[in-house]
């Protein structure tokens, strides 16, 4: 497939477009700098800011609509050039990034509102504010760079933003913890991106996205399929796919906001708009696809399967964004129309998937940080406002006509039985079971939390309802997750289309869509009608004896301990054996050979020593590098 990728140089109001990164990293740069001076005040200049830049992104979508392509550049400066290599600082502003700014500033602005009450109690919260700022600031740069160093660059800001703001409570063990979790999970994935990367400019002498677009289809199908898996690796840990999900649902234990705005519209979106962007890549290799569907359709059973046996009210929904985030893995895999579908899906997901989170975070304001369901029950007599706007997130959710989420997966399920093979079966059959899943274990999560007998705990004799600057939130957001489907799926399709492609050539569903639509909804009423007989009248407070299917969900199907076994031991195993060796084997050479160049003692001795140590290792590490690059040589992988 030859692409054909050309950008116009943005000029007029278009030319200010670097303000959207801009603006909300100088106000991280204020609210970290100025210290305790901006306490009284900083909050709601961290507001402000994404506030403002929210409103130059609208100001921009509306001024690239008038333009014949829809895309512009900007180059800002030469970032790195260093014989032949170039790399601009510079900026691309067209359909994909325009709806990644609006759902980012959009979404963002509302999770900052609704922050202001959240942590008015918190003696960080200018310094959470700085966080929140400087993360928003390098989720735009992600989306907005015009190459992959830029994107690159974006993607290790939002990965260190989010090691702050998940570890933002760092006086608790556990919140150390998942910082750090995330922090190296994150950069597995990114170490494919990084490699990608260097192949790119090994192979085609450039990272600009017109460059590689236009010269991927001259390079070789093992080059193709290496470099898409690569940056796979790269968007599978971004985006908390299998088989680097386990960092996602422990970054709960930051401060709720944090679980909005990482879940909801960032980080974890970053994977779908890498592969989406990528898409002149992926659509080169079918095998390509079908690993990017497969990852997609295991992750988001996966997510459903662990968040049903799942006590935690935001490790639930975490699990469920792993789930959603497949879908939109399964979309992108498709390949052709369902590039866009996949992208629909994320918008809304950031509506009905944000207003949860708040109104998980709004139960926990109300019932003293307490976040088991099992000891929730009752709270919608309490909590009006919070039970009505989580009641529209969960119907979004789960599918149910005509909520948003309706609207935006079901046509993705439609697509995964458009395949041309006995696959349409196995990927079609995996999207309708997540969508019966989906809907028990998020109805569970609803009905334990909002109704039945209360089970609270003494300590709360009785729950109330969050501040206005709560609620209001809740309330724009609830209503985005009843609208945002219907209103953006056929707009937003068209509107992707000179990025993404238009629908191409699809094979007829195995099944009519009508009958996929039937079976769609009669799996997620049978599965919240489950949910609904089995936990109206609330669960037991304390983990029961459970079968082998329940245990396995409690331990996350395992796959902590195949991580643990696969990878983490051997990794400790491997670095006692070279700090043994180091101690035993290379200082017994490093020691004769220093002798035989005739070290003497003391100082000189410990430099020589030292010298001929350095020289060694990196000799060790020069030779296992150039046997890489000829074994990657003669086999073709590079050609």
């Amino acid at each position: 497939m030859e692409h054909s990728v050309e950008y116009a140089h943005a000029t007029g109001l278009l030319g200010s477009v670097w303000l959207l990164v801009a603006i909300p990293l100088v106000s991280a740069a204020i609210l970290l700098l100025l210290g305790r001076r901006a306490d009284r005040w900083g909050h709601w200049l961290g507001v402000a800011s994404i506030g403002v830049t929210f409103a130059l992104g609208l100001s921009y979508f509306f001024g690239l609509r008038n333009l014949e392509n829809r895309s512009v550049e900007l180059s800002l400066w030469d970032f790195i050039a260093v014989g032949d290599l170039h790399v601009d600082f510079g900026l691309l502003f067209d359909p994909l990034a325009a709806v990644f700014v609006l759902l980012i500033t959009g979404v963002g602005f509302l999770i900052h509102v609704y922050a202001v009450g959240y942590m008015s109690h918190d003696a960080g919260r200018r310094r959470f504010f700085g966080f929140f700022n400087l993360f928003v600031a390098a989720m735009l740069l992600l989306v907005l760079g015009n190459n992959y160093v830029m994107l690159y660059v974006g993607w290790e800001g939002v990965g260190l933003a989010s090691y702050l703001l998940i570890s933002f409570w760092n006086d608790r063990p556990s919140a150390a913890t998942a910082g750090k979790k995330a922090f190296l999970m994150n950069r597995v994935g990114d170490a494919g991106l990084a490699i990608a990367i260097f192949i790119m400019f090994a192979t085609l002498g450039s990272t600009q996205f017109a460059d590689v677009f236009n010269g991927a289809s001259q390079l070789a199908g093992s080059t193709i399929l290496i470099l898409g898996l690569l940056l796979l690796l790269g968007a599978a840990g971004k985006s908390g796919q299998f088989p680097l999900q386990a960092w996602l649902p422990d970054a709960m234990e930051g401060p709720t906001p944090v679980s909005a705005l990482i879940h909801a519209a960032t980080m974890v979106t970053a994977g779908v708009y890498l592969i989406a962007r990528s898409n002149p890549i992926f659509s080169l290799d079918p095998t390509l696809q079908t690993v990017v569907v497969s990852v997609g359709a295991l992750t988001l059973l996966m997510g459903c399967i662990i968040g049903a046996a799942k006590d935690d009210i935001k490790r639930v929904l975490a699990w469920s964004t792993v789930s959603q985030i497949g879908y939109m893995f399964l979309g992108v895999g498709l390949g052709g129309g369902a590039y866009a579908l996949a992208i629909i899906h994320l918008l809304a997901h950031g509506f009905f998937k944000a207003n949860m989170f708040l109104g998980a975070g709004s139960v926990m304001h109300g019932m003293k940080d307490q976040v088991d369901i099992r000891r929730f029950g009752g709270l919608s007599k309490h909590m009006k406002i919070t039970w009505i706007t989580f009641g529209l997130g969960w119907l979004a959710i789960i599918g149910m006509w005509p909520f948003s989420g309706f609207f935006t997966k079901e046509p993705i399920i439609v697509a995964a039985f458009e395949r041309d093979d006995w696959t349409a079966w196995l990927y079609g059959g995996a999207a309708l079971l997540g969508a019966g899943l989906t809907a028990f274990y998020m109805t569970r999560l609803f009905v334990l939390t909002f109704h039945g007998p209360k089970r609270w705990t003494e300590d709360i004799d009785h729950p109330h309802e969050s501040p206005p600057v709560m609620t209001v939130p809740l309330i724009l957001l609830g209503l985005g997750s009843v609208a945002a489907g219907a209103l953006m799926a056929t707009p937003v399709a068209d509107w992707l289309t000179p990025v993404l492609g238009g629908h191409g050539e699809a094979h007829e569903p195995v099944l009519s869509h009508t009958v996929i639509t039937v079976l769609s909804l009669g799996l997620t009423v049978l599965g919240a009608g489950l949910a609904w007989v089995l936990f109206r009248n609330g669960t037991a407070l304390q983990e029961q004896p459970a079968g082998p299917v329940v245990r396995a969900a409690r331990r996350n199907l395992y796959t902590d301990a195949f991580n643990e076994a696969v990878f983490e031991k051997p990794g400790i195993f491997l670095t006692r054996a070279l700090v043994f060796l180091d101690n035993r084997g290379i200082d017994g050479l490093v020691n004769a050979l220093a002798a035989a160049v005739g070290g003497g003692s003391g100082r000189l001795r410990r430099l020589q020593t030292g010298f001929v140590r350095s020289y060694a290792m990196s000799m060790l590490t020069g030779a296992v590098l150039v046997v890489a690059a000829f074994l990657a040589v003669q086999l073709g992988w590079l050609a």
